[in-house]
């Protein structure tokens, strides 16, 4: 099964912002437990091409890696050659999405106005992170209108409260952030424990 395919199949993307490789590896075992299969280490981590690189090494294809906040394409380039099979950007960039399409790679660019959005897309993304996503499902509902063709990821401002309501805006999947993982708290026993609760909840929200 190729990436594109088991994003759109499993549909949560948990980012990982701010961990040591260490702990990054023991978080995506606590979210692999809970039933997430997608993973976004973004590249303003410690060491984050060490993390991304240790990820896949470890879990191979039980889980897929992806690097996030990626603002030019020689970073893409340096997350690809660790392990990354996805590229998440916050924002529109061109030389970005030609780097990643380049090594076989999905691209999710950000983008915010139907503008972007298509721009983006026509472009060669494959999946359009809409971000910041606090602005609500509705949003969605209305963007899809015209631009029901473009797979959406709304990102930033997703929980379990609003999750559904997301879903039924018609969005191909979810980038959540500290809704499920808070990389400040100390990565402990306890903390891992309530992080697989917590994916199998996120789960869970977007089965029933």
């Amino acid at each position: 099964m190729n990436t594109l395919t088991r994003i759109f199949e499993n549909k949560i993307i948990s980012i990982v912002r701010g961990a040591k490789p260490e702990d990054t590896l023991k978080i995506a075992k606590a979210l692999r437990d809970g039933g997430i299969r997608l993973i976004e280490i973004t590249l303003n981590s410690p060491n984050a091409l060490e993390s991304i690189e240790l990820v896949s090494q470890e879990l191979g294809e039980e889980m897929v890696v992806g690097a996030g906040t990626v603002l030019d394409p020689e970073t893409a380039r340096a997350a690809l050659l660790a392990g990354s099979k996805f590229i998440l950007s916050p924002t529109v960039d061109l030389e970005t999405i030609k780097m990643t399409k380049r090594y076989g790679a999905v691209s999710i660019p950000g983008a915010y106005t139907p503008t972007e959005i298509l721009t983006a897309y026509e472009n060669g993304g494959d999946i359009i992170k809409v971000f910041p996503a606090s602005v609500g499902p509705n949003y969605f509902k209305d963007i899809r209108g015209p631009l029901s063709h473009i797979p959406l990821l709304p990102t930033g401002g997703v929980t379990l409260d609003n999750i559904a309501e997301f879903q039924k805006a018609g969005v191909v999947g979810f980038g959540i952030g500290s809704s499920l993982v808070d990389a400040k708290q100390e990565v402990n026993e306890r903390y891992l424990m309530e992080l697989t609760q917590k994916a199998r909840s996120f789960v869970s929200a977007i089965r029933s």
